[in-house]
């Protein structure tokens, strides 16, 4: 009998382990993903552009050759995303966010999209809060995958088999950058910027970034780009204050 209860007791403990797995993992002790009290939003506005210095490179076309599925759905060549400079000087996919100085808030209840489309991933990068929900779409005709390769948080690869197929995943703990690529298809990869605030933005194709509804204070803004590292900068705003700082990137 002593083996049997020694069997039923490993079982039962199989069974909660599979369950925090599925889950999602992590720290038990982690409660950053619901915060005892919510910190408030303010009035203030941080704004500005990040800026490209010196000569824009080429940016290599993507050769999609190996899926017949993935080349059939562009008329035209497709280029790699990580380094856009726009006509007017700047960076795209700069993700630009307040690194010290704020509080801890609550995560939105609207998820975000993260949408494998003619065999790309859209966005390229994006933020997304500690507890809020990323739905990651397959809207292709073929395989996907969508492997998370985080450092502090779990790690996941979901494979995506049918076309509309969509996983849902949370986050709980603050990372910069959580990097995702799919095995099928080498050229693709995204980024995504977890944190435990609503301050950040991506720069599109004018370059300029708005971080807004801040509380009066003292801020370190930081912005992170996959090719040429992270720029920072201090500023205070105050109540109903609006201040421009732009960043400068270059090769």
């Amino acid at each position: 009998m002593a083996w049997r209860k020694w069997a039923m007791w490993t079982l039962a403990l199989a069974i909660v382990a599979g369950t925090s797995g599925c889950l999602g993992g992590g720290d038990d002790d982690d409660d950053s993903a619901v915060p005892a009290v919510a910190a408030k939003l303010g009035t203030a506005v941080v704004t500005g552009k990040v800026v490209f210095k010196g000569k824009a490179p080429v940016e290599p076309v993507i050769q999609m050759g190996g899926d017949a599925t993935c080349k059939a759905q562009h008329a035209t060549a497709v280029s790699d995303p990580a380094v856009i400079v726009n006509k007017n000087g700047t960076l795209q996919n700069a993700f630009v966010y307040v690194k010290e100085g704020a509080g801890t808030y609550a995560a939105s209840k609207d998820p975000v999209s993260l949408v494998q489309q003619g065999c790309m991933y859209h966005p390229h990068v994006f933020g997304i809060m500690v507890g809020q929900t990323l739905q990651i779409k397959n809207a292709d005709p073929t395989l996907h995958n969508i492997h998370a390769m985080p450092v502090t948080n779990d790690g996941f690869n979901v494979g995506q088999p049918t076309q509309g197929m969509v996983s849902e995943k949370v986050f709980k703990k603050s990372e910069i950058m959580v990097k995702f690529k799919c095995d099928v298809h080498g050229w693709m990869n995204c980024y995504g910027g977890v944190l435990t605030n609503p301050f950040y933005a991506v720069t599109g194709d004018d370059g300029t970034f708005k971080l807004d509804k801040l509380p009066a204070g003292k801020y370190t803004v930081e912005a992170w780009h996959e090719k040429f590292g992270t720029q920072t900068f201090q500023i205070e705003v105050k109540d109903g204050e609006t201040k421009t700082q732009d960043v400068t990137f270059g090769q």
